[in-house]
């Protein structure tokens, strides 16, 4: 008997006479991409917000809340109260605030961005953009010498710095090489930048 329905070959499929091999893709080919980029964002910025997290991936925001809600029956993300993502295994879900303002500023500039990491204090993320090395540097309040002093200390390689701030009053006191500019983040994720006069 003859089978006129379609079926399966390797990778492919067939219409029964074996015309038109349409390749099979994956859930997995289709959105590992995707996937891997949220538990990399999640793994390299604990606490990281839900709607950061999807900012991560312009026009496939439904797709990025849909992979989050399967990383999560996996276990493999954790979510909190607040909407914050940690790693599966990490106990601590307190998240670093320098590190969830710094994210607002690279998603001004993911468009551009090549490659991201987080830094060693008071750096909070560094990143490539346009062949160029840039610092997202986190001075809170009250700790301005203590910044001033760590940029100061064999830190002349040439990157781009933003020096994220609590408070605008802060800038006159940060004065370290490499600086750009200086931003400081709203609670709704509003970044606004400002230049020394």
């Amino acid at each position: 008997m003859r089978n006129y329905g379609l079926c399966r070959r390797e990778d492919t499929i067939t219409d029964g006479f074996g015309k038109e091999e349409v390749p099979m893709r994956t859930r997995a080919e289709i959105y590992g991409k995707e996937a891997a980029g949220l538990l990399r964002a999640i793994s390299l910025y604990p606490g990281i917000l839900g709607e950061q997290l999807c900012r991560f991936h312009p026009g496939k925001e439904d797709v990025a809340r849909n992979l989050l809600a399967h990383l999560k029956r996996q276990g493999r993300a954790v979510e909190t109260d607040e909407g914050r993502y940690f790693p599966y295994g990490v106990d601590a879900h307190t998240p670093d605030a320098g590190i969830g303002q710094a994210v607002w500023v690279l998603l001004d500039f993911a468009d551009r961005v090549e490659f991201h990491v987080p830094g060693d204090f008071p750096v909070q993320i560094v990143f490539f953009s346009g062949g160029e090395l840039y610092e997202i540097v986190h001075a809170a309040l009250g700790q301005e010498d203590l910044v001033n002093h760590a940029m100061g200390l064999g830190r002349e390689g040439g990157s781009r710095r933003i020096v994220l701030v609590d408070e605008p009053g802060q800038i006159p006191t940060l004065e370290f090489p490499g600086i750009i500019g200086y931003c400081t983040v709203a609670s709704s994720g509003k970044v606004r930048y400002y230049k020394k006069q």
